[in-house]
């Protein structure tokens, strides 16, 4: 059986943005008893996106990556990779006009094929999101047809949060995959909005 860094076990995941992050991005991210397990750090002045995960933020132990060899691509793929075992975790794919009235993102296996699917959980709420930056949305993970997490943004108009819960105590897509992909919705879509 293959080490899994035990930031990848939780079930529950709290995603925070750091406030006042002059450049780039940084994210906290605590388990369900509120300790940090994971820090991200979003490049700064990169064309294309740049984000590292590390073990906490000392940014010591990097262990996993999400890079997208696009500059500017509405239906972009970032690339997951584990820094500390050297390889391909998986992809998460924006899925482009689909995206503009209900975000859809593919995710896929380290071969490319397809494994799973984030989506909006309210085409209302969805609509509504885009005109007012308020509005909490909430994802649904599926593997399939079946839900296995879910992340949903709390309501603060100051700090970005998120939470990521996976329903399977083994979840059937790689973990790493579904915390990059919490990571990866706070860096990127209210941005693109």
């Amino acid at each position: 059986m293959q080490y899994r860094h035990p930031a990848f076990t939780r079930r529950q995941y709290l995603i925070r943005r750091k406030v006042f992050k002059l450049f780039g991005g940084a994210f906290h991210v605590y388990d369900e008893s509120g300790n940090l397990v994971l820090f991200s750090k979003q490049k700064a002045f990169k064309i294309r996106e740049d984000f590292r995960i590390y073990s906490d933020e000392s940014q010591a132990q990097e262990l996993l990556s999400i890079k997208t060899p696009n500059i500017i691509d509405f239906s972009a793929t970032y690339y997951v990779r584990d820094a500390s075992a050297g390889e391909e975790v998986g992809a998460i794919k924006r899925k482009g006009l689909k995206s503009l009235f209900k975000d859809e993102w593919i995710i896929l296996s380290s071969q490319n094929q397809e494994i799973g699917m984030i989506t909006e959980a309210s085409l209302f709420s969805a609509f509504l999101s885009r005109f007012i930056n308020l509005i909490p949305q909430t994802y649904i993970i599926l593997a399939g047809s079946r839900e296995i997490g879910r992340i949903k943004q709390h309501f603060n108009p100051f700090i970005l949060k998120y939470t990521l819960t996976l329903i399977e105590p083994e979840p059937s897509i790689d973990a790493r995959i579904l915390i990059a992909a919490g990571i990866l919705l706070a860096g990127v879509e209210r941005r693109q909005r």
